[in-house]
């Protein structure tokens, strides 16, 4: 199996904790309540380049990169980047 399928396929297991929340907020600038919902469709979206590093899955798509923990699928952070 690909390893971005992988991913894919626990999408569902996709959370993060308070400080994520705040965190991911702060970074890209959103003014939402549901940023892991937010990150899911940006995971989800055909166009997101999905690679695995180390233990950590990283998520890629317009000028956004998502850190994902592969083992607890916990969103560590996200960012913007140039």
């Amino acid at each position: 199996m690909e390893d971005k399928q992988i991913l894919l396929n626990n999408i569902d297991k996709l959370h993060t904790t308070e400080m994520g929340i705040d965190r991911i907020k702060k970074n890209l600038k959103l003014d939402i309540n549901d940023v892991v919902l937010y990150c899911k469709n940006k995971i989800l979206d055909k166009k997101c380049n999905i690679y695995k590093q180390g233990k950590n899955w990283y998520c890629q798509i317009d000028n956004i990169k998502i850190t994902i923990n592969s083992y607890s699928y916990t969103i560590i952070t996200a960012h913007t980047i140039n």
